[in-house]
């Protein structure tokens, strides 16, 4: 006896998501799409075949029987990359406080993309406590922040992870550059 889930033909699952999203927008509408996504990363059901189309492959796992987890919410954010409208922008921002880190991180990728302002949200970022969230985070506020977050940002040069002091300088740096800003003089050694 067969277990596995056969999806129709037609559907793209082993394609990339961008083409998959396409794809999904060609087949239900623009607005269905961003409103299936929405549904995705808040939890709710989509449907089957939108589930496919966001997760491809991996999503038959999950229609198969394998925990969901947080992989359809993650896919809804990562959806959003993809096709946007501002209907969007609440369950993006709600999305930084999801517990799992993933859906956080795309979250603050979808921030960055589509220009939501939320910096004090992103500046609690900068201390979440997983690397790829405080990186995403440093890389949003670097095209958003201000002089006042410099500060924050050069905190997390000093962070026990590469990426995230990486992240940190190319932020601080953007900042200055985009506001013309100068490195602060440093007093000679007497």
């Amino acid at each position: 006896m067969q277990n596995k889930l056969i999806p129709h033909p037609d559907l793209p699952i082993d394609l990339p998501t961008d083409e998959r999203i396409r794809a999904a927008v060609a087949h239900y509408g623009e607005n269905v799409v961003i409103d299936n996504a929405v549904a995705l990363l808040r939890a709710k059901n989509a449907g089957k075949d939108f589930l496919l189309y966001a997760g491809g492959r991996h999503a038959l796992g999950i229609l198969e029987g394998a925990p969901a987890l947080y992989w359809p919410e993650l896919w809804g954010a990562r959806a959003l990359l993809h096709v946007w409208g501002e209907q969007a922008a609440p369950y993006i921002v709600v999305g930084l406080n999801n517990q799992a880190w993933r859906v956080r991180e795309m979250c603050a990728k979808v921030v960055l993309l589509r220009g939501l302002q939320v910096v004090p949200k992103l500046v609690r970022l900068t201390t979440d406590e997983n690397p790829r969230v405080r990186s995403a985070a440093l890389h949003a506020l670097a095209d958003q922040g201000t002089a006042d977050n410099i500060a924050t940002i050069e905190v997390r040069l000093r962070d026990s992870d590469k990426e995230v002091r990486r992240a940190a300088q190319q932020a601080r740096d953007a900042i200055r550059s985009r506001l013309k800003l100068t490195e602060p003089e440093t007093e000679p050694e007497p």
